[in-house]
């Protein structure tokens, strides 16, 4: 779109401004660019939700320490460093926070006393919450 303004001596002249087609053009560029950049800054924070995940294993792992310290077997259940179980007459607790409890991305974390690699075994499913898996959803546990 070009805008002329007259002189006194009635020739055109162009005016400083940008064409329809040259804003359209620099609109589209800024969409690819943000769309670029969108996927990866969302790929970097999925990939520390991960990792968060990871790191609550071990918190989770260090928390049931404490209890089988204060009570000399580990807990039948995570729910038992929150609320104090029957059996538990050392019981210093509460070991944990109900939100300690569930991953980054919402799912219970899976728990198993006696576990198949120690006293007891916290896994981290992933993304997905489910067994198995690669990249965002690969399982993670204590022991590893």
């Amino acid at each position: 779109m070009k805008m002329y303004t007259f002189q006194r001596c009635g020739t055109p002249m162009r005016t400083a401004g940008f064409t329809l087609i040259e804003m359209i053009a620099v609109l589209v560029l800024i969409g690819i660019v943000m769309t670029i950049v969108g996927g990866k800054v969302m790929q970097n924070f999925q990939n520390g939700e991960y990792k968060a995940g990871v790191a609550g294993v071990h918190s989770l792992e260090m928390k049931v320490q404490a209890y089988e310290l204060d009570n000399g077997s580990p807990p039948q259940s995570l729910n038992d460093l929150i609320t104090r179980p029957g059996n538990a007459s050392n019981w210093n607790g509460p070991y944990a926070k109900e939100s300690d409890l569930k991953d980054p991305f919402q799912h219970p974390y899976f728990y198993k006393a006696p576990g198949d690699h120690g006293d007891f075994d916290v896994i981290f499913y992933g993304k997905d919450g489910q067994p198995g898996g690669d990249g965002l959803n690969k399982d993670y546990g204590n022991w590893q």
